[in-house]
C-alpha cells in the first residue's frame, strides 16, 4: 500500500533538474559575499518581491528571526495574530533571542487581522510602556488553514502600522500560493511592507533554504544578524541553485495543489462525519475535523496505520497539506481509505 503524506509540503523532494543544477553549481564563500550561485539566487528573489535585495537563510525560521532582531531593540514589542507561525511554532526565537514582547491579537478566520484592532494594540508614547516597533504578518496564514491576504489589505494593515511607526514584516514562506491562487504578481502583494520572507523548501520543492527580502540596509543589518546566529555559509553555492529552478520553474505549477487540495476537501465533505468547509479552501492546506467520539489524535494513528499521514493541528483540527508528491490518484485513494475507516469506527 503506497503511503501518502499530507503532513506537510516541506516533505517535498528536488526534482531532476535541481539535482542536475546542485550538481554544475559554480560555488564560492557566501560570507565574503563570493558565492556567484547565492549572488544570483538573492538578486533573482529581491526582483521577483519587487524589493532593493535578498539574503538567503536556511530555514523560514531563520528568516523571520532575523527581520525581528533588525528591526526592533531587546524590550520592544511586536504585534503578531495568535495564530501565527513565528508566535506559535518557531520556538519563541523572537523573545529568548531578540528580548522582545511578542503581543498576540486574534486573527480573524480568513486569517487577517481586524484593522481596529491594530490600531487599539499599539502603544503610546509612556514611560511605563515598551515600545511598539513591529508589526507582523502572514501570508499565506498556515493555521487558518492556508488562507490568502489581498492586496488591498496588505496595503491597508502596513499604512495603518507606517503612520504609528512601526516597521512591517511579512512571513510570505508561502507567498507564492497566495500569488497564485489570487491571480497576481507576489511582488504585488508584498508591496508595502519593509522585509518579506518566503520559503524555498514547501511547495516550490527545493530541499533547503529560505529568502529574506527587502532595502538594502535592512539586508546589510540581516547579513551580520545572520552571521550571528551561525547562519554565515560557506560554498552553499550547491543548495541555492536549487532554489534557482524553484523560484524560476516550480511556481506556476502550485496551481495542482491548490485543485488538489479542493478536491480532497469536496471529497472528505461528502463522507458521513467529517466536518469541513470546502469552500473555505483558498490555497494547498485542508483543515477538517474527524467524527465526533474520535480524538483527532486517534484519528490520525487510524490515518496512519492504511499509510495516510496527516497531523493533529489544534483543538478538533487535522491538517493536511497538498503537495508535488500527492497526485489527483493519491487523493482518490486518500478518500476511499478515510471513508473505510470512519465506516469501521462507526
Amino acid at each position: 500500500m503506497k503511503v501518502i503524506d499530507l503532513r506537510s509540503d516541506t516533505i517535498t523532494m528536488p526534482t531532476e533538474e535541481m539535482r542536475q543544477a546542485m550538481y554544475k553549481a559554480e560555488v564560492g564563500d557566501d560570507v565574503y559575499v563570493e558565492d556567484p550561485t547565492i549572488n544570483l539566487l538573492e538578486e533573482k528573489s529581491a526582483a521577483m518581491l519587487g524589493k532593493e535585495a535578498a539574503l538567503f537563510t536556511v530555514s523560514g525560521t531563520m528568516s523571520n528571526l532575523i527581520a525581528v532582531l533588525a528591526h526592533t531593540r531587546p524590550g520592544d514589542e511586536i504585534i503578531l495574530g495568535n495564530e501565527a507561525h513565528m508566535l506559535v511554532a518557531e520556538v519563541g526565537g523572537a523573545s529568548a533571542l531578540g528580548g522582545v514582547i511578542m503581543r498576540n491579537i486574534p486573527n480573524e478566520i480568513d486569517g487577517r487581522l481586524e484593522l481596529s484592532l491594530v490600531e487599539q494594540t499599539i502603544r503610546e508614547e509612556n514611560i511605563h510602556y515598551p515600545r511598539t516597533t513591529l508589526l507582523c504578518i502572514e501570508n499565506t496564514q498556515n493555521r487558518c488553514g492556508g488562507t490568502v491576504l489581498t492586496a488591498e489589505y496588505t496595503v491597508a494593515v502596513a499604512d495603518l502600522a507606517h503612520r504609528h511607526g512601526l516597521m512591517v514584516h511579512l512571513d510570505g514562506a508561502r507567498i507564492f500560493n497566495a500569488a497564485v491562487a489570487l491571480g497576481v504578481p507576489a511582488k504585488r502583494l508584498v508591496e508595502p511592507v519593509d522585509s518579506v520572507s518566503f520559503c524555498l523548501s514547501k511547495g516550490l520543492s527545493a530541499p533547503v533554504g529560505s529568502l529574506l527580502c527587502g532595502s538594502g540596509r535592512f539586508i546589510n543589518s540581516a547579513r551580520k544578524w545572520r552571521k550571528m546566529l551561525g547562519g554565515g555559509m560557506r560554498q552553499a553555492g550547491v543548495i541555492a541553485a536549487a532554489g534557482i529552478v524553484a523560484i524560476e520553474k516550480m511556481v506556476d505549477r502550485l496551481a495542482e495543489d491548490h485543485a488538489n487540495a479542493k478536491m480532497l476537501a469536496i471529497g472528505l465533505s461528502q463522507i458521513p462525519g467529517i466536518v469541513i468547509y470546502p469552500d473555505r479552501i483558498q490555497t494547498n492546506i485542508v483543515l477538517f475535523e474527524p467524527p465526533t467520539g474520535v480524538t483527532p489524535q486517534e484519528f490520525s494513528m487510524r490515518m496512519e496505520t492504511s499509510q495516510i499521514l496527516a497531523k493533529p493541528y489544534g483543538g478538533r483540527r487535522i491538517r493536511a497539506v497538498l503537495n508535488r508528491m500527492v497526485s489527483g490518484e493519491d487523493i482518490k485513494e486518500t478518500l476511499e481509505r478515510v471513508g473505510q475507516i470512519v465506516r469501521e469506527s462507526a
